[in-house]
């Protein structure tokens, strides 16, 4: 477990915090943050489910780091690009920079980066992992910076920054004019929302975002007053009347592993947003197994088209459960 990492080296002393305030950047659901004490301690994350999570263990949550801290602690998320802009805002406002990631997440190259620029006090290996820190080095050349793809604006870390994935492209291909009131659950920075909102027939779209960070570019991507941005869990959202129509391309790895459970969670939660005629529209590797959960919340399910690794389905009439 990589909280163990941090707890070692405080434990032995390798590790000894100065006096002052804790900015803890992106650690998941589940991190261990027990060795530090919570008041002195403030979380950075623009994830909606991992902030809920914090939020909830009663740590002050915040999207972006506020003023200057004693130490700033960085748990690497596995894009390379979204790690060194992490390291470059958690640096930028601290005295103390604290790493710690998996090998799995990259944490060997992050640690040579680092080391070309300045070296740090201490490396500790421990559960296939590192823990290192130094004094707050200059990284200001790592920064985020948004990319254009295609006319659109992305950045490092949100997913499929590179320009529009497979699976979005599979379903936009299948996907007809659609109309009324529509959902796009897990919209990213919006490029189906855009082809979307090319219907006139479309009269509001809700666009459903968990990484802020993504949601941020959709607002800039799409201006039509129809669009309403909402930074939420999209397996817990609720529109505020029932929709004609949800489309979404679910994400389908909570960590480093395929899991199916994720996208079943979105089903649920797209069937219990639909209007009583209502339609689903999604897109998933052809290997998940979804048609189980689909049959079970949708009278009609049906496979068009798609690719040779894309099923597009399209399922409508959700069943109402009895109260």
């Amino acid at each position: 477990m990589s909280h163990s990492r941090l707890t070692h080296a405080l434990d032995t002393g390798a590790l000894v915090l100065p006096e002052g305030r804790i900015a803890v950047f992106a650690p998941p659901t589940g991190f261990d943050l027990s060795a530090l004490e919570q008041a002195r301690v403030e979380v950075v994350s623009r994830f909606y489910p991992d902030v809920a999570y914090w939020q909830g263990l009663g740590y002050r949550v915040l999207q972006e780091p506020e003023g200057h801290y004693a130490v700033a602690l960085v748990v690497l998320p596995r894009a390379k690009d979204a790690a060194r802009a992490l390291l470059a805002e958690a640096a930028g406002c601290a005295d103390l920079l604290v790493v710690d990631g998996q090998k799995t997440d990259g944490v060997d190259s992050i640690l040579k980066a680092v080391k070309k620029i300045a070296t740090p006090d201490h490396v500790l290996s421990k559960a296939h992992g590192k823990i290192f820190w130094l004094a707050a080095p200059a990284l200001a050349d790592w920064a985020a910076a948004p990319s254009d793809v295609d006319g659109f604006v992305t950045r490092p870390g949100v997913f499929s920054a590179d320009g529009p994935d497979k699976g979005s492209r599979a379903l936009l291909d299948d996907l007809p004019a659609l109309s009324g009131h529509v959902v796009d659950l897990g919209a990213g920075w919006g490029y189906l929302s855009r082809a979307i909102l090319k219907s006139d027939a479309v009269t509001a779209l809700d666009l459903v975002e968990a990484d802020l960070t993504a949601l941020d570019c959709a607002r800039e991507n799409i201006t039509d007053p129809r669009a309403t941005f909402h930074w939420a869990d999209a397996t817990q959202f609720r529109p505020t009347a029932p929709a004609n129509v949800v489309v979404c391309n679910p994400p389908f790895h909570t960590g480093r592993a395929g899991d199916p459970g994720l996208g079943r969670a979105f089903i649920r939660s797209a069937a219990a947003m639909l209007a009583p005629a209502g339609v689903f529209w999604m897109v998933a590797n052809r290997h998940l197994p979804y048609e189980d959960t689909l049959a079970e919340h949708f009278r009609e399910v049906e496979t068009i088209g798609g690719t040779p690794g894309f099923k597009v389905i399209r399922a409508a009439k959700p069943h109402r459960a009895r109260p």
